[in-house]
């Protein structure tokens, strides 16, 4: 009962609320097994560090950090705007692939934070990591997430694992930062880490990009688009903050960037856009002339078929951003591309969680917009 307590507690918690005192260590012992929680990590296993490899979506990474697992380079503080920053150090997006033949894996890491959930979004979303594989045939399938009670988890995520060497896939967590993280395996198991690949896809964004209300890291609509697409990919999402900030194109311009996707709609009104939208692009092409870049109306409210103010406002949006578009088009601005947003979390009004972000359906069925999209500007 004591345990379902602080649950409640942690996952009301306002996001904007102060830094809390480090929740004490419940022992797994203690815990519900009927909460669905990670048995305890065994005892004498190899752990492996994934800064010894590397990890995708850190962006930069020869530049320093104030922390390892930031998304941002330390150079970053001072030039984008402080909420940028703050949330910079989210690990939203980033992936860290290995290879091994053990029959049961485990993790030990730390987050930053100690509100391990929302109230709108699972802990699992928000601080978990999330196990993917491999099949025989190449494709990515999901196999387990863990479930955080406590700031440092040490958990054998799964075991009974059919017998064979396959490459796995941990997502990090999307609203919380990470000071550690390491895989276990049982000794003699075969292991090896597996670089960063270059070239991601890269996404500048808004909640929804960061993966607000994604029930797990794994399910944001940039890492199930990474997995279909077999690419890296970079979130940088930034929580009521993606606004087509020139001081984010900065960096955006410094990456070896496969596309860039600039969907930052739901944070701006129709007069920003035409403000901000045609500098940024022209900010990116400048220096990048070949790279794609794909523009994103913002999704619908799934309840504005009642509210008709939100769906003017929406109307008014979507306007703006085709006029921009259609700007850039005209004064011959190549490899342009544009996702409309009406139908992004689908027509059923059943794909967001809160009217405003995506529920995994909504991830889901924004994934399979973006696709067709993506394939034709990353095959030219």
């Amino acid at each position: 009962m004591r345990v379902i307590l602080l649950l409640f507690l942690v996952a009301g918690l306002p996001l904007s609320s102060p830094a809390q005192k480090t929740a004490p260590a419940v022992p797994i012992s203690k815990l519900d097994p009927a909460m669905g929680v990670n048995a305890g990590a065994k005892d004498n296993l190899e752990w492996h560090d994934v800064t010894g490899w590397g990890i995708e979506g850190r962006i930069l990474p020869e530049q320093p950090r104030l922390k390892w697992f930031d998304r941002l380079p330390a150079s970053a503080e001072g030039k984008v705007t402080p909420a940028v920053w703050n949330l910079s150090r989210d690990s939203a997006g980033m992936m860290a692939r290995f290879e091994t033949d053990a029959t049961a894996i485990s993790v030990h890491y730390k987050v930053t934070k100690d509100k391990l959930g929302l109230p709108h979004m699972p802990a699992t979303g928000v601080s978990g990591i999330d196990l993917y594989a491999r099949d025989a045939s190449g494709q990515w399938k999901w196999v387990q997430v863990t479930k955080p009670a406590t700031q440092e988890i040490k958990v054998e995520m799964i075991k009974d694992l059919a017998p064979g060497t396959r490459e796995y896939a941990v997502f990090l967590p999307l609203y919380n930062g990470i000071e550690f993280l390491r895989i276990g395996v049982a000794g003699g198991s075969r292991f090896k880490g597996l670089a960063p690949r270059t070239k991601p896809i890269v996404f500048y964004g808004t909640s929804i990009t960061h993966g607000a209300c994604a029930s797990r890291p794994g399910m944001v609509h940039s890492a199930i688009l990474g997995r279909r697409l077999d690419r890296p990919v970079v979130n940088l999402g930034f929580s009521g903050n993606g606004r087509m900030d020139a001081a984010v194109g900065d960096f955006l311009v410094q990456l070896d960037a496969a596309a860039i996707v600039i969907d930052c709609l739901p944070n701006m009104t129709p007069e920003a856009v035409t403000e901000k939208c045609i500098p940024l692009v022209k900010q990116i092409r400048a220096a990048k002339p070949e790279v794609p870049v794909i523009l994103v109306e913002d999704r619908r409210f799934t309840n504005d078929w009642i509210t008709p103010a939100k769906r003017e406002f929406h109307t008014r949006n979507h306007a703006a951003l085709r006029a921009a578009y259609e700007s850039l088009v005209a004064e011959k601005v190549e490899h342009l591309f544009y996702i409309p947003g009406d139908h992004l979390y689908g027509d059923d009004t059943e794909g967001a969680t809160d009217a405003s972000h995506a529920s995994d359906l909504g991830f889901m069925r924004q994934a399979d917009i973006f696709e067709p999209i993506l394939r034709q500007a990353l095959s030219r």
